[in-house]
C-alpha cells in the first residue's frame, strides 16, 4: 500500500493543469490568500475521500478476495486501464490549439470561495480515486499506514504548497519564476498529461491485476 500510495501521489502532484491554475491564482489581486484557500481545500478534499473510505472499512482492512477487496481491485484496474486508455488517445489525436480557459479572465476577481471551488474542480479525480481504492487497505491499528495515508495527502499538495510558501517568502521573485514555470508547462502540458496517465495508468492496472489474481 505505501509504495502505491507514493507513486498516486506524485501523479497528482506532478499534474500541469492544477499547477497552471494555482500559478494564475497567485499572480492575482491577493493572489496569495487565493493560493492558500486552493491549497486549504485540495488538502480537505484528499483527506475527505480517504476519511470516507476509512469510515466505510472501519479502519480495517478486508479480507483478500472478498467482495469489497475484489471491488476495489477491479475499480483500481478499472481506472487504471481508463488513464491508459486516455493517455494513448491524447498522444494520437491531433494538436489542437488551445485558448485561454473561459475563468482565466475572472482570476483576479475571484473570490477566496471561488479559489476553493476551482481546487475541487481541477482535482484529477480519477487519481484520487484510485488513492481511495488503495486506501481499502489500510489498517489503522498499524502505525505505518497512518504515516503513509499522511504522507499520501501531504505529497499529492507538495508542488501547490512549495509554491505558496515561495510566493509569500519571495514575492517579487516567485511572480517572475513562476510565471516562466506556467509558460513551460503549458508549452509541454499535453508531453506532461500523456506521459502520467500513462505511467500511472500501467501501474495501477498492473497492480489491479495482481491483485485480482493473485
Amino acid at each position: 500500500m505505501v509504495l502505491d500510495l507514493l507513486v498516486i501521489g506524485t501523479a497528482i502532484t506532478l499534474g500541469p493543469l492544477h499547477n497552471s491554475a494555482f500559478i494564475l491564482l497567485l499572480s492575482s489581486q491577493r493572489g496569495a490568500r487565493k493560493g492558500l484557500a486552493f491549497v486549504l481545500s485540495w488538502l480537505a478534499n484528499l483527506v475527505a475521500v480517504v476519511v470516507c473510505v476509512l469510515l466505510l472499512t472501519g479502519g480495517t482492512p478486508p479480507a483478500r478476495h472478498s467482495t469489497p477487496s475484489t471491488v476495489a481491485d477491479a475499480a483500481e484496474l478499472a481506472i487504471g486501464v481508463g488513464l491508459v486508455g486516455y493517455g494513448v488517445y491524447r498522444r494520437r489525436r491531433s494538436p489542437r490549439p488551445h485558448g485561454p480557459p473561459r475563468w482565466e479572465g475572472r482570476v483576479d476577481n475571484a473570490s477566496l470561495g471561488t479559489a476553493a471551488g476551482l481546487a475541487w474542480l481541477l482535482q484529477p479525480w480519477a487519481l484520487v480515486g484510485a488513492g481511495a481504492a488503495v486506501v481499502v487497505d489500510a489498517d489503522l491499528s498499524s502505525l505505518t499506514d497512518w504515516i503513509a495515508l499522511i504522507v499520501y495527502c501531504l505529497l499529492a499538495t507538495l508542488s501547490l504548497a512549495v509554491m505558496e510558501v515561495y510566493a509569500l517568502r519571495s514575492p517579487a521573485a516567485a511572480d517572475a519564476r513562476l510565471s516562466g514555470l506556467r509558460t513551460w508547462l503549458a508549452q509541454h502540458q499535453e508531453r506532461l498529461i500523456v506521459t502520467l496517465s500513462l505511467v500511472a495508468g500501467v501501474y495501477l492496472t498492473a497492480r489491479g491485476i495482481y491483485q485480482l489474481v493473485a
